[in-house]
């Protein structure tokens, strides 16, 4: 069992920072601070997936726990934290001695001579959770009473609650809370004390991550009272949390026993595969295929993205293929096979609806790439020719004769064009107030390159060549500069650039099928070491160009101009580490050297949200993990080449 445990002594910093996240295989999770403190309008003791993955919910924002040692009302000692705008209150992590994560998220607190341990887990599959406290004095006599009181938003989990003027609707019958806000209910149930009503709501909370990402930041909770149990010497205490009624309690330890079974991995792994395993299994998610039946699919990031198609075939080689996970890897490519429309594969599902949105150019050429990895490691011929090979067709006929958002393949060179100013088609999609920070318009290369591999894996031998001879004629510059990040076609035949030094250009590197000659590769591969390598990823753009930016920081405006210029991002090491470990035949060398560029992204799983890989981290020290703490292609990638390096 893979464990994360954190001393804190009692100290608010830097425990303020680190995270923790339990997910439940619906697109479901349980997320919070290590000190129990709420710093973003996603955390919360459970956020069910109501329509999963998606259809997400904030049922139970958190709990506010006092602890009264013998009868001394007028001298109480409070567990929670929260942040205010001028002020922090209460200061519980001044009890907080130690914080574990592995199947529960566990605090053990020491209050006076008192131990109290609170532990959080997520069931399996089921948009439950279940808080347990287990309160021991030393002194088996001495009287101690316990208060817990419940805090609920009641919202989108985007959203954010601000108080209507009047209390939310709550009843309790037999120990169990039900209360009710916009058409979104919570129960709460306890297994001892009795209940005390005391409607309140809590004013102006302040999660200082949205303030640092521009965004509204203040939210209002409300409680409709207490629970208090009064006991001497010890006691445990049970509480369960859902939008769905409480019929039975479930079983505490049998619900672990069910999400071990559930996730059980491969064993004899080394640690850094076991943690990587682990974080893998956050974003595998279910999701009914069109007819009905039970699918898989990958949620992109927590906390706050659903399940991408683009996201979800670069991760499937991590997450599924290198992990054996062949059945759940046929579910994903099977649902997302049904999805073609005029050869473009969806991009993500909308989050309320459940529609698929086609916006993208590159999810259709990495869905190619996927399903003849699967066929190649799973030896599955029947679903390859039956489902997904006609699927792969339908993409290659859909590019060359033209689809949406004028992705089209030039009849002249055999290149593959699309968008336009406005447009954000490729994985730098970042745009806001009708702004494309990087619009890419025209013919991006790793696109192409992308295109040239589809080719050859479908059998377009002449088409194919001609993609080949074309590629280095558009886009290759010299060996120090490497390829063009974007060209476009003149009418002479010549091509106008974008040279700017970007990471896409490695893809042409990496991937199995190259265009490039064995000294192009090279040179790209150096290009990229030399301008973009950090200890985190790639960088989005090199350091010289006056579009690079340093900082993720403010308003959603400023951000999104940094997302794809300047920030770097762990998924791009794995096309990194291929291509640098093709160009060096595999040496022994080349081996141990991958081997050092990746370590610190597996040291980073001890950091920030611990047992995962952000999204992006800030391009210089101390490289600052921003964006998603938990991000599935950055997991996806690490955990293939370590696999591959046997790390």
């Amino acid at each position: 069992m893979v464990t994360y445990s954190i001393e804190t002594h009692g100290q608010f910093e830097p425990f303020i920072q680190n995270e923790w996240l339990l997910t439940n295989g619906l697109g479901g999770f349980s997320f919070g601070t290590v000190i129990g403190c709420d710093t973003r309008r996603y955390h919360g003791i459970l956020i069910a997936a109501t329509k999963p993955p998606v259809g997400r919910e904030m049922i139970l924002s958190r709990l506010g726990e006092m602890l009264i040692l013998d009868g001394d009302a007028n001298h109480p000692h409070e567990l929670a934290v929260n942040q205010f705008r001028d002020n922090v209150h209460p200061h519980g992590e001044r009890y907080l001695r130690k914080f574990e994560l592995n199947d529960t998220a566990t605090w053990e607190y020491d209050v006076l001579g008192v131990r109290v341990t609170k532990q959080i887990q997520l069931l399996w599959k089921q948009n439950i959770a279940g808080v347990r406290y287990t309160i021991e004095a030393g002194d088996a006599n001495r009287q101690l009473e316990f208060r817990v009181w419940p805090f609920f938003a009641l919202r989108d989990f985007h959203g954010l609650r601000r108080a209507a003027g009047y209390d939310m609707p709550a009843s309790v019958v037999e120990r169990t809370l039900s209360v009710s806000s916009d058409q979104i209910t919570a129960n709460v149930s306890c297994d001892a004390g009795e209940w005390v009503k005391q409607p309140a709501w809590w004013y102006g909370h302040v999660y200082p991550i949205e303030t640092d990402r521009g965004q509204d930041d203040t939210e209002d909770l409300f409680t409709p009272g207490r629970f208090t149990i009064t006991f001497k010497g010890k006691r445990q205490i049970t509480f369960w949390t859902s939008p769905d009624e409480l019929i039975t309690p479930p079983n505490w330890d049998a619900q672990i026993k069910r999400r071990r079974d559930a996730t059980a991995r491969q064993t004899g792994a080394s640690s850094s595969i076991a943690r990587l395993e682990r974080a893998a299994d956050d974003f595998l998610v279910a999701r009914k295929a069109p007819d009905g039946r039970d699918g898989t699919s990958v949620i992109a990031g927590y906390p706050w993205f659903a399940d991408w198609g683009r996201d979800t075939f670069i991760s499937m080689p991590g997450l599924l293929f290198a992990t054996g996970k062949f059945e759940q890897a046929r579910q994903v490519l099977s649902v997302f096979a049904e999805y073609v429309s005029d050869g473009m594969i969806p991009n993500r599902f909308d989050d309320y609806t459940n529609e698929p949105h086609y916006n993208t150019v590159d999810a259709s050429l990495w869905f190619i790439h996927a399903c003849f990895e699967y066929a190649r490691v799973a030896k599955d011929s029947a679903t390859f020719e039956k489902i997904l090979k006609p699927a792969c067709r339908k993409i290659l006929d859909g590019y060359r004769r033209g689809t949406r958002f004028k992705i089209k393949m030039d009849e002249a060179d055999g290149l593959i064009s699309q968008g336009d100013e406005h447009t954000q088609l490729t994985w730098m999609d970042a745009k806001c107030n009708g702004v494309a920070f990087t619009p890419r318009q025209g013919k991006p290369v790793e696109i192409n390159a992308l295109w040239y591999h589809a080719l050859i894996l479908m059998g377009e031998k002449e088409l194919s060549e001609k993609v080949r001879t074309n590629f280095t004629k558009a886009f290759w510059i010299s060996p120090f500069r490497g390829l063009a990040d974007v060209v476009n076609r003149n009418s002479d035949g010549s091509y106008s650039r974008d040279n700017s030094i970007r990471p896409n250009q490695i893809f042409a590197a990496s991937l199995p099928n190259s265009p490039l000659t064995a000294e192009q590769q090279s040179a790209v591969v150096e290009l990229v070491r030399r301008e973009l390598l950090t200890h985190y990823g790639l960088r989005t753009l090199a350091k010289s160009d006056p579009k690079y930016r340093s900082r993720y920081s403010g308003s959603q405006f400023i951000r999104d101009e940094s997302y794809h210029n300047g920030m770097v991002w762990p998924w791009l090491i794995g096309a990194f580490l291929d291509a640098y470990l093709r160009v060096h035949g595999n040496s022994a060398d080349a081996v141990a050297q991958a081997r050092r560029w990746l370590s610190p992204l597996i040291d980073h799983m001890d950091e920030g949200c611990l047992g995962q890989i952000a999204e992006i981290f800030e391009p210089e020290e101390p490289f600052r993990s921003v964006g998603c703490c938990a991000q599935a292609w950055s997991v996806a990638e690490v955990l293939r080449l370590a696999k591959r390096m046997e790390m």
